[in-house]
């Protein structure tokens, strides 16, 4: 029999389309994957809504999940993904929804508080998988992967446990009791899940190892070892044994994938402890890597490390951007890597080679006790770094008189410099801060103009080391030596919580909690602080005592002084953003940029301050930008959305001058990365407003955007 050559042109294009993940890998009508693709591009090709018709655009509908906090200690991260009209999410205290994409109506419900207790967290997303009539959504909550039918809501029990597999899985018997979770979701390639974790920062973390899990059967497919074992690429870089104790080395921000090249691409963390890596000392591979693995077992096909032995939070914040660019006449395909220093590595997405020189630079030696710095750091030479790199006194903020005294006061007293000047115990600037330059909410690429958008903050945080021992003539303070350890960095090691209001003080907790309640949070977690579970017995008695004022002085008890965590001979008082007496930023304005970048070229195509402070600007002082959190997304239209603004403003700016076009009030701040969809013919751009971060109040509203009928 002679087939058709039609048929038969149909039938090979369907099998070479097959996809497992969703009807489209990358955004087109659908948003059917995390940041819009597996590209993480955070792009659409919708052009309906455009730099001439966009101050048209109306509230199409809200969705509200009611379960914002009231005091303002939930947010909404969440990129949310729409697959054929279908709409899926997270809420504040992570329910997972999915609604109708045109009109917000509520389709079901998922709580996994209701299958067991855990803390609150960030959720960034949900990963859609499908094969026939088989319909997934894959989430994190807690220590577990959860897998929902995605039309009815209802757990998949084929999959591992009941519906839920432990994110603990793969990394050893020592993680069974210790801090585990993960805020972005995760990537399919085929009939696997690639996923990553958030462990602690602190000497008690668990390791970071990458993960794949089967959609299907939730079995564990893969595991690679980001803090190598022996025999294994990279093992030389740390001390003989860390494999056995080390932690960190993790991957939260998400990954990007190449589908036809089978490669995912993993950016990955800083080793923990952050901020002293005495029990370290090497360069430290696979930490604050970009990492091409083969993405169906795992092997590791390239590498780049962006910070060696990092001692400042450099975790790399988001998914690399794969992107096309030209260079000298070719195209080429690359990746693109945002970093909280705000630097951009651009490299061949195949061999992992710079497309851009890069050049390793000297940098200053630690003075703490038992530190071993590494002698240099990379340097991109191209493109420059998009905010400012060093604290001088010219940057010295100048909003007023005032305020620039009581700045140039308080920096006589710290130290300064080169931003990779080591922590110290006198004080040191750390510029851009912990939370960038760039951050978690991503970069978005036009391929059209070769334009990379990022977002990122432009502010001065600073870190002050303080001895874990807490010693009194001669007698050790065993309740306060474990609180400043475990506790002091976010509680304050005055028991007074931390500056933001992030963490709430505890020196009144006994009036509120007796002993056994305050053992149950240590135990469990409480909002967003981690169970402590995995402590020695000895060492949450002593912290229970402490913080309700009872006195641990005298001998100590063994485990407390036993235990690996108490070998660290400092901790930090917190993460302290550097204000003015008026809590401004202690640097010139401006706080928070929008920039575009030319990836062929190499510069910076135009920079905007992002956000604004009213009672400034009434007084005459440009805006000045704010810090801000999620990311932008860029459109075929020619356009760019963003929130993330303290301000509460979601925006659109021209995407080829970086002019705004357009603002709207949100009733919270919105902390997230958009999506942008069509649905029966009309565009949509939809952000989570979820508040709840710089000290802006919690909401719990979805708004959809669309041009008015």
């Amino acid at each position: 029999m002679k087939l058709n050559p039609y048929l038969l042109f149909l039938l090979i294009f369907c099998m070479a389309c097959k996809n497992h993940a969703a009807p489209h890998s990358e955004a087109g009508k659908d948003w059917p994957v995390y940041l819009g693709g597996k590209s993480s591009a955070q792009y659409s090709p919708l052009d309906q809504i455009n730099p001439q018709n966009v101050d048209q655009l109306e509230v199409a509908w809200v969705y509200q999940t009611g379960d914002a906090d009231s005091t303002g200690k939930t947010q909404i991260q969440c990129n949310p993904i729409v697959v054929d009209g279908i709409m899926y999410g997270s809420s504040p205290k992570l329910k997972i929804f999915a609604i109708n994409a045109a009109t917000g109506k509520n389709l079901w419900e998922f709580d996994p508080k209701k299958i067991m207790d855990f803390g609150l967290g960030a959720n960034r997303g949900v990963t859609y998988w499908q094969e026939g009539e088989d319909k997934r959504i894959l989430f994190t909550a807690g220590s577990h992967l959860f897998c929902l039918n995605a039309e009815s809501g209802q757990l998949m029990e084929g999959f591992g446990d009941n519906g839920k597999v432990s994110l603990k899985s793969g990394l050893g018997e020592r993680a069974n009791e210790l801090y585990v979770t993960a805020s972005s979701p995760g990537i399919i390639f085929n009939d696997k899940l690639i996923i990553g974790s958030r462990v602690s920062e602190n000497d008690d973390a668990a390791p970071g190892y990458i993960r794949a899990f089967n959609v299907v059967s939730g079995k564990l497919e893969w595991v690679f070892h980001t803090i190598p074992k022996p025999g294994e690429f990279g093992h030389e870089t740390w001390p003989e044994d860390s494999f056995l104790h080390a932690g960190g080395a993790n991957s939260w921000a998400g990954m990007s994938l190449d589908e036809d090249r089978g490669i995912v691409y993993v950016p990955t963390g800083s080793a923990s402890f952050d901020f002293w890596g005495g029990k370290r000392h090497g360069e430290n591979l696979f930490a604050n890597s970009v990492l091409a693995l083969n993405a169906e077992n795992g092997n590791r096909i390239w590498h780049f490390q962006t910070v060696h032995h990092d001692l400042w939070d450099r975790d790399l914040p988001a998914p690399g951007n794969l992107v096309r660019i030209e260079q000298e006449g070719r195209k080429v395909d690359a990746l693109a890597q945002i970093t909280k220093s705000g630097f951009v590595f651009l490299f061949d997405r195949e061999t992992g080679e710079p497309l851009f020189p890069i050049e390793e630079k000297p940098v200053p030696a630690s003075d703490l006790v038992g530190e071993q710095t590494w002698a240099t750091q990379p340097f991109p030479v191209k493109p420059p770094p998009f905010v400012r790199q060093r604290f001088t006194d010219e940057d010295i903020t100048n909003i007023s008189p005032a305020a620039k005294q009581y700045v140039t006061d308080k920096l006589t007293s710290l130290r300064k410099g080169d931003m990779f000047t080591p922590p110290s115990t006198q004080g040191t600037i750390i510029f851009p801060g912990f939370d960038g330059g760039g951050e978690w909410g991503g970069a978005a690429f036009d391929e059209t103009s070769g334009l990379l958008y990022v977002n990122a903050n432009e502010m001065p945080w600073i870190l002050t080391m303080v001895s874990t021992d807490s010693v009194e003539n001669g007698i050790i303070d065993q309740g306060k030596t474990a609180y400043i350890s475990h506790c002091g960095t976010c509680h304050g090691l005055d028991l007074n919580g931390d500056p933001s209001g992030a963490y709430p003080g505890l020196a009144a907790i006994d009036k509120e909690y007796d002993q056994e309640e305050i053992l149950e949070i240590i135990n469990k977690g409480r909002g967003r602080m981690p169970a402590l579970q995995h402590l020695e017995e000895g060492t949450k008695k002593a912290i229970m005592n402490y913080i309700s004022g009872i006195e641990n002085k005298g001998g100590a008890h063994p485990s407390v002084l036993d235990s690996p965590t108490m070998k660290v001979p400092y901790t930090h008082t917190g993460y302290n953003r550097f204000m003015d007496e008026e809590g401004y930023p202690a640097v010139k304005p401006p706080w928070g940029t929008l920039a575009a970048i030319d990836l062929n070229a190499g510069k910076i195509a135009w920079k905007v301050p992002l956000g604004e402070f009213s009672e400034l600007t009434a007084k005459g002082i440009p805006p000045t930008g704010t810090e801000n959190y999620g990311g932008p997304v860029v459109t075929a239209g020619g356009l760019v959305f963003i929130g993330a603004s303290k301000d509460e403003y979601f925006r659109a700016f021209d995407k080829l001058s970086g002019k705004e076009l357009w603002k709207y009030k949100l009733p919270a701040g919105g902390y997230a990365t958009p999506a942008v969809y069509e649905v029966d013919g009309r565009q949509y751009v939809v952000i989570a407003a979820g508040g709840g971060k710089m000290g802006t109040p919690s909401g719990d509203s979805y708004l959809a955007f669309a041009l008015k009928r």
